[in-house]
């Protein structure tokens, strides 16, 4: 491989990696901001560090290996640092020729690498496939239904089948931020699942009797339709935005002309209008202090990077109070990530809704848990200006995607769960229904309850629209009253 073929496109002009091979190495390393691939040895040990313990405090990984060996390899591995003997490294060529495929968006591959897209090359050409459904609902959807206008000229999509025009709908509607677009996904697929479940389908051909029954389906727990946890019925707020998004979809598909007529008019009237926020999925600190108690505790059978990794997840969580998705790597953005101040404090960097940008402060805790994971990622304790590496690594490769991340925070929970059995079993139950989210509301509640921190303050940190959102976690409950009743009347 010439990697003077290849262009990193995030440079301004874009620039051309050296053919060299080491040369390529080091510009890819310097641009990144971690090793990509390094030989270690003790003459180098001593250029780059003032002492042997600096050096062992560094990279106590490379100095264990050059005890009885001449040479250390460390190289970039699946979104970590590996530390091998020289025999048993792989190629340096291969290493740097799959990082830079993991950064295909920055690192194009020929002359055209810089413009890519050109006019002929339309993003309605790429979005059949970038849907990210399964293949197999692809395939579903991979039809045109008898309300679908597909030789008309007023369907300006000019597209043939739902595929495409799901596609379309979610470039164009889902486009404004990662969490939209998640949720539209999540929707529609579940809209297919229920399709699927009572043989109807595709999505055109349903009818305003079918769309009428799927929404009495989101009434009663199903075991089929999609939901996220079958047996459990949706609450008013989630049927709400799931009926929100069939009927974006079908008047996105009317006003487009891709369809004759909109089976999910007047589909959503008729409800009642949001009356206040009020957030009910809260847990006690009892159940948080158990949950915080089992991350510190690290099971035998688990590896020691994938535990650090999940406290580092969990404490996140937890003293960030981020949204899920708000710590899967977006790399448009290269968000989420670390910055570091002149007075050592850490911020978490993140993308928020409507793509918004949020700074939060990170305490201590937090601070310690995410630097004992970057050391066993092979990463620097602190973070550096210029580093690219993702937040969270995956083991397979790449990053930890949402999914990944649900089932990090739920191992905390469903463990917790384990050990409150015996002593509070309603506790226990409690936890063993929670999500990731309510953590995001225990932080709110911290901030605006426990700490009365100021209103405007706890919206920036929590990245709410509406400072009524925030407020709403002041709402008193019924034994907040009763203490401020005994107070009250104390003296009688």
């Amino acid at each position: 491989m010439n990697f003077a073929d290849w262009i990193d496109i995030g440079a301004t002009p874009p620039q051309r990696l050296p053919g060299d091979l080491d040369a390529a190495i080091a510009y890819v390393s310097d641009v990144l901001g971690h090793v990509v691939y390094l030989r270690w040895t003790l003459a180098l040990v001593k250029r780059r560090y003032p002492s042997l313990g600096d050096a062992k405090s560094a990279t106590p990984a490379v100095m264990r290996l050059l005890l009885d060996q001449s040479v250390a390899v460390e190289y970039w591995d699946r979104g970590r640092a590996r530390v091998v003997s020289l025999d048993d490294a792989p190629a340096p060529e291969s290493v740097l020729a799959r990082v830079l495929r993991i950064h295909a968006r920055r690192f194009k591959c020929g002359d055209a690498a810089p413009t890519a897209i050109t006019n002929g090359e339309r993003l309605q050409e790429l979005a059949p496939t970038d849907t990210g459904f399964p293949v197999a609902l692809r395939v579903w959807f991979a039809r045109a239904g008898r309300f679908a206008a597909i030789a008309s000229p007023t369907n300006t999509l000019g597209v043939g089948d739902d595929a495409q025009a799901v596609a379309l709908f979610l470039r164009d509607r889902g486009s404004r931020s990662p969490h939209t677009a998640r949720a539209y996904r999540t929707e529609i697929r579940r809209l297919a699942a229920w399709c699927i479940a009572q043989d109807l389908g595709p999505l055109s051909d349903l009818t305003r009797h079918d769309l009428l029954e799927y929404k009495r389906t989101l009434c009663r727990p199903a075991k089929d339709a999609g939901h996220a946890r079958p047996g459990r019925a949706l609450s008013e707020a989630a049927q709400a935005r799931a009926l929100a998004v069939v009927a974006s979809l079908f008047r996105y598909w009317t006003e487009t002309g891709y369809l004759t007529a909109n089976s999910a008019a007047g589909l959503v009237r008729g409800q009642s209008r949001h009356a206040g926020f009020a957030p009910t999925r809260m847990l006690t600190s009892a159940q948080l202090a158990a949950c915080d108690a089992q991350i510190d505790t690290v099971e035998s059978d688990i590896e020691p990077l994938v535990a650090a990794r999940r406290r580092a997840i969990w404490r996140l969580y937890r003293y960030a109070g981020v949204r899920l998705a708000e710590l899967v790597w977006f790399d448009a953005r290269q968000l989420p990530a670390l910055d570091i101040d002149a007075n050592g404090n850490w911020t978490l960097n993140v993308c928020g809704k409507g793509r918004k940008p949020r700074a939060i402060p990170l305490p201590a805790v937090c601070v310690s848990s995410l630097q004992a994971y970057r050391r066993l990622r092979g990463l620097p304790a602190q973070p550096e200006p210029r580093e690219h590496a993702a937040l969270i690594h995956g083991l397979k490769g790449g990053t930890l995607q949402g999914s990944g991340l649900y089932d990090e925070v739920n191992a905390i929970f469903q463990s917790a769960a384990a050990r409150l059995d015996a002593t509070d079993p309603t506790g226990a139950a409690t936890l063993r229904r929670a999500s990731p989210h309510w953590l995001r509301h225990a932080y709110a509640r911290t901030l605006v309850v426990d700490r009365q921190v100021p209103l405007p303050a706890a919206q920036a940190l929590l990245g709410h629209a509406s400072i009524q959102t925030t407020a709403g976690y002041a709402k008193t409950d019924l034994s907040q009253l009763r203490t401020f009743v005994d107070r009250a009347f104390d003296a009688d």
